[in-house]
């Protein structure tokens, strides 16, 4: 993109389905950034609730696509007008300040070619605590921030999201980007998503963990992962990052309880997702 300029088209993406609860607090958190140049581009996978019809009250464009995020996320990029594109799920918020800080840090550094903006979790019922207190350990850990800002010619250079690639997109394109542009290429700001977890239920989160783990396989036989993935699914680095803050633990211990034990259950759920898929590849 031209890095002279002040000022850019920002094309914020926002795939959805079934998601009439939390998706108009997501775009007016869009609208109501202190960046005014911004178009919002809606991707819905046949919504069979009110999703679309506050979507097209909200956004300027609505479009239909599925089967998976990567397939809706890669439409919206199509059909785009921006430089920039910033990728949203229909159950976040934006604090007014990202879009003007992602665009400020593409346009400070010319190696800079995608922003990770962290994450905080809110939600109701105990589950939703110990989600929240366990995103709070990944704050600035970079094989666990994805970057959700891009430019939009660096995104489309790398082949955009792997439409293969189910429950760890965010990840495989930003180590893509590294791997390409180099570490320097990622950059991060202040300013947060908030990812709205709403009522968790704990079998809920085991069966998404099972899901995602079908589709593991994919990730990590791409090279550029690699080095996340070991990360990523190493129990034992999980557990330390945990207790190197054991001061989060202790002052709600109720709460952090919950959370030692219901991460272990959702490796395991990930890895029966993991051995099914290679158990079904096998005999096919």
């Amino acid at each position: 993109m031209g890095r002279q300029t002040e000022s850019c088209l920002v094309s914020v993406i926002v795939t959805t389905r079934n998601n009439e609860a939390t998706i108009a607090n997501c775009l007016n958190s869009v609208r109501q950034q202190r960046y005014r140049d911004v178009e919002v581009i809606v991707v819905d996978n046949s919504s069979s609730d009110r999703t679309r019809e506050i979507a097209e009250r909200l956004a300027d464009i609505v479009l239909e696509r599925g089967p998976e995020r990567s397939a809706q996320r890669n439409c919206g990029v199509d059909a785009s007008r921006g430089l920039c594109i910033l990728i949203l799920d229909s159950d976040m918020e934006i604090s007014p300040g990202v879009v003007s800080s992602c665009v400020q840090a593409l346009l400070a550094d010319d190696q800079v070619r995608a922003v990770v903006v962290p994450e905080e979790s809110f939600g109701k019922g105990f589950w939703a605590r110990c989600k929240a207190l366990e995103r709070s350990y990944y704050l600035g850990l970079d094989w666990m921030e994805a970057a959700r800002f891009f430019d939009k010619e660096t995104l489309l250079e790398v082949g955009g999201y792997d439409e293969e690639n189910t429950g760890t997109e965010d990840y495989d394109l930003p180590a893509r980007i590294r791997a390409r542009y180099g570490q320097p290429s990622i950059a991060r700001i202040e300013d947060f998503i908030y990812h709205n977890e709403g009522y968790l239920r704990f079998f809920d989160l085991l069966r998404k963990k099972y899901y995602y783990g079908k589709g593991l396989d994919i990730y990590r036989s791409r090279e550029d992962n690699d080095s996340n993935f070991m990360a990523q699914v190493n129990l034992v680095k999980r557990f330390a990052i945990f207790f190197r803050s054991p001061r989060k633990l202790l002052d709600h211990p109720l709460v952090g309880a919950g959370m030692l034990f219901m991460k272990p259950c959702e490796f395991g759920a990930l890895s029966l997702g993991y051995l099914c898929s290679r158990i079904n590849c096998t005999t096919h």
